[in-house]
């Protein structure tokens, strides 16, 4: 048997084998021992789950919980209740990602109706339109431009902003906030002022949403009055902050992945039908969220291990995404695999409210950007892309991007 992981420095999650590889520790981890003991940098014995198989059967356990007042390490990007690093943060109103049922359970079940696969096709037309206005706006500019601020972070904030009621324009207000918010290293005051930043304003809106309801998510929410307008600010925060930062990050990301495999991408312009099975291929290898944490509320046998009760459990969702017993080849990009079973969008109670919206979005805005800018190419070589490995949320803090030919 392997001995426990030590781990001095930090989690060994840095994408150190290149822009779209998993970390060489969590893959040679994975391959030796799929549910792994582990010391924290503050000296306390945990997990890492990297196999396919015991991951999946991990995020439909219920016994492994999510809230963050019942773990002993803070998560930064989980939960905005930030304490020191080894107490237990307490449970933000509104904030059903970091619950469990009933009140997980309770919270969301006020959005089943708002992101159903009938609503989102009926939306499709309209997030086409946002999508296609603007690709408008980027064949003005001059190039070489930066895609993640000129489309790929415009497209998914204008339709989250649209569908919650969000005026466009204090974007700024959440996108630079929320940016900081996802900063790993930084002092603990910088990133409780960001979420006070967002907070404050989601709160003021929610309020008046419930004064004076419209035709969105947010004045739906609004009229359940058995909702506190802290449970709403919390939900509001959850819906804006995951309805941009995760699309944004995949079709910045995507598309570089992309133009660094230029035989598929030639595939994919002359066959647009491809498109669906591209996406669901491209979240599988790049799984921009490739870490969750969850808290074993009871002694729990997994993987041949047992994972004692208050055991702080770390999920790698690249892992499992690139596990060889599960996908042929999985380090390779190939957008005829069907990649159905990944688990990009999560697994179990906690599944992606929004993934739905997410794949339409990305289908759009691929389909779009391949179609009227064919000679789309890296404006500087790839070793120089700023990648996202400060964040929570991997990606890449810029791409610039030229063409040769008129946009169409």
């Amino acid at each position: 048997m392997n001995p426990t992981i030590s781990i001095p420095h930090g989690l060994p999650l840095e994408r150190d084998a290149g822009p779209f590889d998993p970390p060489r520790r969590i893959t040679q981890l994975r391959e030796a021992r799929p549910v792994s003991p582990m010391v924290f940098p503050d000296g306390h014995e945990g997990w890492l789950v990297t196999g396919y198989d015991v991951v999946r059967q991990l995020m439909a356990d219920i016994r492994f919980s999510s809230r963050q007042d019942i773990g002993i390490l803070h998560i930064p990007y989980e939960t905005p209740n930030m304490l020191a690093a080894t107490e237990p943060s307490p449970q933000t109103p509104g904030l059903f990602i970091a619950m469990d049922p009933p009140d997980h359970t309770r919270l969301r079940r006020k959005l089943a109706g708002a992101f159903t696969v009938k609503r989102m096709k009926t939306l499709e037309a309209q997030i086409i339109d946002i999508t296609e206005r603007q690709l408008d706006e980027l064949t003005r500019l001059t190039p070489p431009v930066d895609l993640v601020k000129e489309f790929a972070l415009p497209v998914p904030s204008l339709v989250i902003c649209e569908m919650l009621g969000v005026p466009y324009a204090d974007r700024e207000n959440f996108q630079i906030n929320s940016a900081k918010f996802l900063v790993k290293d930084q002092q603990l005051d910088e990133k409780i002022a960001a979420y006070g930043a967002m907070t404050t304003y989601l709160a003021e809106l929610v309020t008046r949403k419930r004064a004076e309801p419209g035709q969105d998510i947010l004045s739906d929410l609004a009229r359940h009055d058995d909702l506190t307008i802290e449970e709403l600010t919390g939900m509001a925060f959850l819906l804006l902050f995951a309805g941009h930062e995760t699309t944004a990050n995949m079709l910045a990301l995507g598309t570089f992945a992309l133009l660094e495999h230029p035989e598929q991408l030639a595939e994919l312009r002359a066959d647009p039908d491809l498109l669906p099975d591209a996406v669901e291929e491209l979240m599988r290898y790049l799984s921009v969220v490739d870490i969750l944490f969850r808290y074993a509320t009871a002694d729990i046998e997994l993987g041949g291990e047992t994972i004692r009760e208050g055991s702080t459990v770390i999920v790698s969702m690249l892992a499992a995404n690139r596990d060889p017993q599960r996908f042929d080849n999985p380090d390779t990009l190939d957008i005829h695999r069907e990649a159905r079973g990944r688990l990009s969008f999560g697994h179990g109670i906690h599944q992606c409210l929004g993934q739905q919206l997410a794949r339409i979005e990305m289908r759009a805005g691929f389909a779009g950007l391949l179609r009227r800018f064919p000679t789309l190419e890296l404006a500087i070589p790839a070793g120089e892309v700023k990648l996202r490995t400060d964040m929570n949320i991997y990606g890449v803090h810029e791409l610039p991007v030229t063409w040769t030919e008129p946009a169409r």
